[in-house]
């Protein structure tokens, strides 16, 4: 992921600097799906890891605090 992210912020440089061909567009563009999808589903993994403290208390309550 490290190499993805250096090669993004490369051709964002590119472009602010002198601009970028076509497929330097579309090699950014897929670059950044990728990152975008990874940063996605490593949230949604970290979301599904979150337990409501009623959830281990056994109350329905609302109002509860979260534990990680």
């Amino acid at each position: 992921m490290e190499k993805i992210i250096a090669r993004i912020n490369e051709l964002s440089r590119k472009n602010k600097s002198v601009g970028l061909t076509p497929e330097e567009v579309a090699e950014r563009d897929e670059l950044r799906r990728i990152y975008l999808d990874n940063f996605k589903s490593n949230f949604r993994n970290q979301l599904d890891t979150i337990k409501w403290a009623e959830d281990e208390e056994g109350n329905d309550g609302g109002g509860g605090s979260i534990k990680h």
